[in-house]
């Protein structure tokens, strides 16, 4: 079998709400919480609470005890109540994973002389659990050539995952936080000289074709999800849990998680990666166990696992994974940012500012993803193994100088990284600046049109005015000649008085009615029709000092002065 990158999907397929990446809720990551999965309105169990039997059960030796491995995670932590195991999906992981499909355990062993070796893949069912307990009990035992096995589970099964908790006395964070996809780092069950457990889960950024992955509504229809391929980022919800399509490069950015548990050990450590069995393109155990295989063939890493014991160095080239994976995904960003400016330069498109601001919401998660990638980095330099004080001080020394000068490079790297995500931030806000610019100067244009539309439509009623002026007095003569009195047309009754006496009269009526519309500058605002009809009334009493609204118009003034 071929080993690729991501699962492969049918792209008619609609995954669940079990397949969507949910938001990591931080205060379950690690054990310094000390209510695990109860949350500020859950109810603690009583019948827990009222339990006589001590917190920490005594140890076992996994030899007579009939297969203690079925009561985890309870058997070991009698803290996580049946309730609490449910809501971190420990439970439904043990219970409702796929039967018909094997879990498969590629193991890498790492001899004492730092050479890599395949150590084979086991494949459990549901025929085999005997077999595999009684495999993974003795799985470093009575092998003194062997420094490190590391185990990459793919399709974890509940057994499985409960053998390898009972096991090596995992705390269930570990499991909890993978299975919740929740950044966390924590160390755990330290023992002076002997060494201790430490715990890594973070969720990356990683580029892969477009075909590659598929949509995360759970409720889109496959004519939507077709639709989608074709159209732009700005048509998809606002969801930076979800890909991000780049069409200029045929690539889509998508969330990675790395999980690895390291059990350190002055001999026989053992590292556990986990890798979710959900319907998305993340990073597959054949996939990662064959690059760290690869890596053990490095020169430069080679040195170093020869020279130096601490199995920390091994966890180191994990993360080395996660770094190639942000920086191409970054590349790809750029490549797609680039497409975008050149786009705004010749067209701007509504839709190219929705895209921009996506992009930027998602830049903004890419900002805290790192942050919480420096942060690993830097616990995995501070937290030191305790392994490492059986050996000699000059040898102790020399390994933390090591581990000190490697966590740099990678330190510097995250850094370089963020630098370059600061950078396409400001080109971006750069891009959107040119939109709004681009939009400006087009509705600007648009205004000069009208503008000038205007001028030319003012030029043209200043010549039909200047016409109906040239013509005015000949019309003016005209109606005079025109009048139906004695003066002009003999043959009449009317006379120039009674002509005098009807347009002063219909004049006046005009301007008594048109004020009386337009009265409300005289009148209270709240003045009835009839008593409008009465201004010249008022301008009368108003001319001798009478007006009636005197007292009414100072009380408005004062209240809108207090205003």
């Amino acid at each position: 079998m071929s080993v690729s990158s991501f699962h492969q999907f049918d792209e008619k397929q609609i995954p669940s709400d079990h397949d969507r990446i949910p938001p990591p809720s931080h205060r379950h990551a690690a054990p310094s919480a000390p209510w695990p999965w109860v949350d500020i309105e859950d109810e603690v169990d009583p019948v827990q609470l009222e339990c006589p039997l001590p917190p920490i059960p005594p140890p076992c030796d996994h030899k007579t005890c009939g297969g203690c491995w079925t009561g985890y995670p309870q058997s070991l932590f009698p803290n996580w109540t049946p309730r609490q195991v449910e809501k971190s999906k420990i439970r439904s992981a043990v219970t409702d994973y796929r039967r018909d499909i094997p879990c498969k355990i590629y193991h890498v062993d790492v001899g004492e002389d730092g050479f890599f070796r395949d150590a084979g893949v086991a494949l459990a069912d549901e025929s085999n659990k005997s077999e595999i307990w009684d495999r993974i009990i003795h799985s470093t035992v009575h092998q003194d050539d062997l420094r490190i096995r590391a185990l990459f589970i793919e399709n974890m099964s509940g057994p499985i995952l409960q053998m390898l908790g009972t096991r090596h006395n995992i705390e269930p964070f570990f499991f909890s936080s993978s299975l919740n996809w929740i950044p966390s780092r924590f160390q755990e069950e330290i023992r002076e000289g002997q060494g201790d457990h430490i715990t890594v889960t973070l969720t990356f950024l990683r580029s892969i074709t477009a075909g590659s992955a598929i949509s995360l509504d759970a409720y889109a229809s496959s004519e939507t999800l077709a639709m989608r391929e074709k159209s732009s980022v700005a048509t998809h919800l606002l969801d930076t849990q979800a890909p991000l399509d780049l069409r200029s490069s045929g690539c889509r950015l998508v969330l990675d998680l790395l999980s690895v548990h390291l059990i350190r050990r002055r001999h026989g450590s053992t590292i556990i990666s986990f890798h979710p069995s959900l319907n998305l393109p993340t990073t597959t155990a054949p996939y990662l166990h064959q690059r760290i295989r690869f890596a053990g063939q490095s020169v430069y890493w080679q040195n170093i696992f020869r020279k130096y014991e601490d199995p920390t160095f091994v966890l180191l080239v994990f993360i080395w994974h996660a770094i190639y994976a942000w920086d191409e995904s970054l590349e790809n960003l750029y490549i797609h940012i680039c497409d975008l400016e050149s786009r705004v330069i010749h067209t701007s498109e509504m839709g190219l500012t929705q895209e921009l601001h996506i992009i930027r919401a998602h830049h903004l998660h890419y900002s805290s993803l790192l942050d919480n990638f420096r942060k690993t980095v830097e616990f995995v330099r501070d937290t030191l193994n305790p392994a490492l004080e059986s050996l000699s001080e000059e040898d102790r020394t020399e390994s933390k100088l090591v581990m000190k000068r490697e966590t740099h490079t990678l330190l510097s790297e995250i850094e370089r990284l963020n630098k370059t995500r600061d950078m396409q931030d400001k080109r971006l806000k750069n891009v959107m600046n040119l939109v709004f610019s681009s939009v400006n100067i087009d509705d600007s244009k648009r205004m000069q049109k009208m503008t000038e539309s205007s001028v030319r439509d003012s030029a043209a009623m200043k010549q039909i005015a200047y016409l109906t002026m040239i013509f005015l007095p000949a019309s003016f003569v005209a109606n005079i000649f025109s009048m139906n009195v004695d003066k002009i047309a003999p043959d009449t009754k009317g006379t120039i008085p009674h002509f005098i006496i009807a347009a002063i009269l219909l004049s006046l009526a005009t301007t008594w009615i048109i004020i009386t519309f337009q009265s409300k500058y005289i009148f209270p605002e709240k003045a009835s029709f009839w008593t409008r009809l009465g201004w010249p009334i008022l301008m009368l009493r108003r001319a001798f000092g009478q007006d009636p609204y005197a007292k009414q118009s100072q009380d408005l003034t004062l209240e809108h002065l207090a205003k």
